[in-house]
């Protein structure tokens, strides 16, 4: 079994955001003990390394919360759960494509600064006063 404050050292989150995500019905899995402290199990540990890649991927508390609510509901919705999955990671695919083209033209512009050019680049005028107001 693991604490609260454990679980949060192994996701590098804080036990206020595993409180937060309890809190929005995110971990209705989650057993107490007989003071009333939460209590995880390494299943309830792979469900909350989950619920992490979600959120740092975009996904919404509202989705991950319905997709969990699935999860809880048993083997008769795994294909509706493939589903978001499958959903979840296009959108991340997406997002992966619109950072490498960001990533691509920041590369550009550090060629640029490396090949010495930059001294020779300069910024046309212009009246700073008339731009900050």
């Amino acid at each position: 079994m693991y604490t609260i404050n454990e679980i949060a050292k192994i996701c590098d989150i804080s036990a206020y955001t595993i409180r937060f995500y309890d809190k929005e019905g995110l971990l209705p899995f989650i057993s107490r003990n007989k003071t009333g402290n939460r209590e995880f199990n390494e299943k309830d540990l792979e469900f909350i390394k989950l619920i992490c890649c979600l959120k740092n991927t975009g996904m919404h508390i509202k989705e991950i919360k319905q997709y969990i609510d699935l999860c809880m509901d048993g083997a008769e919705t795994s294909d509706l759960r493939k589903k978001i999955m499958l959903d979840h990671r296009k959108e991340v695919l997406r997002q992966i494509g619109y950072l490498k083209k960001n990533l691509n033209l920041i590369d550009l512009k550090i060629l640029f600064y490396d090949s010495g050019a930059a001294s020779l680049h300069t910024v046309p005028n212009f009246n700073k006063a008339s731009v900050i107001k």
